[in-house]
């Protein structure tokens, strides 16, 4: 089975396909399908958005597609950078963009006020089935950057019941406690119900 990862993230690509070895699936991207142009997120929120993106991608290839929206929500900041996160800095920025705006805006909110949560929601578009499912987990924002792992906010998420961030954490770590770990295989469970010849049951997804 083909499955098209509706994003042109090579660092997200790497962690759902780490997720989804186990399965007889073939993935993949929007690099394999140059003459997709730039998608329009202008949902309102995180499902809206992976909607859009999984429902055009269906439209244009025909095949199963898979498409994920993420947003980390800082208390502090009234929820921001929330469905701007990928793009909190302007168009076009960098990972380290966003980091080090963030850093800034956090400057001069204490340890006990820097609560935050990932949420991920992921949206499954075939032929008459639209799924969605979501994850969430909650941190803190850390003071500074620890860790060389990850991607994206990784550095400065913090999370408390395992003493780390996500970049002080192997991969596989990650994907067990993680919003997009966790966002996967709620997706994973709902299709085991629909798609059980390709989604068999697994004792441990991550």
């Amino acid at each position: 089975m083909k499955i098209v990862l509706a994003t042109h993230n090579r660092d997200k690509c790497r962690e759902m396909a780490s997720i989804l070895s186990d399965f007889p699936i073939d993935i993949l991207t929007l690099d394999d399908f140059p003459e997709i142009g730039e998608i329009i997120e202008d949902g309102s929120s995180l499902e809206e958005n992976a909607l859009i993106k999984a429902r055009t991608v269906f439209k244009e290839t025909k095949l199963p597609s898979w498409a994920d929206d993420t947003g980390l929500g800082v208390d502090a900041l009234n929820g921001e950078p929330g469905i701007y996160s990928a793009r909190y800095a302007g168009k076009s920025c960098s990972y380290s963009d966003n980091v080090t705006k963030l850093m800034k805006n956090m400057l001069s909110v204490p340890e006990k006020d820097r609560t935050a949560r990932f949420k991920t929601a992921i949206a499954f578009v075939g032929e008459n089935m639209e799924l969605v499912s979501g994850g969430t987990v909650e941190g803190l924002i850390a003071t500074e950057p620890k860790g060389v792992g990850g991607f994206g906010y990784d550095p400065v998420f913090y999370v408390p019941e395992k003493g780390k961030t996500y970049s002080e954490m192997s991969m596989k770590e990650k994907n067990q406690l993680s919003h997009r770990g966790k966002a996967i295989q709620n997706m994973i469970i709902l299709l085991q119900s629909r798609l059980p010849h390709i989604f068999h049951q697994m004792e441990d997804l991550a």
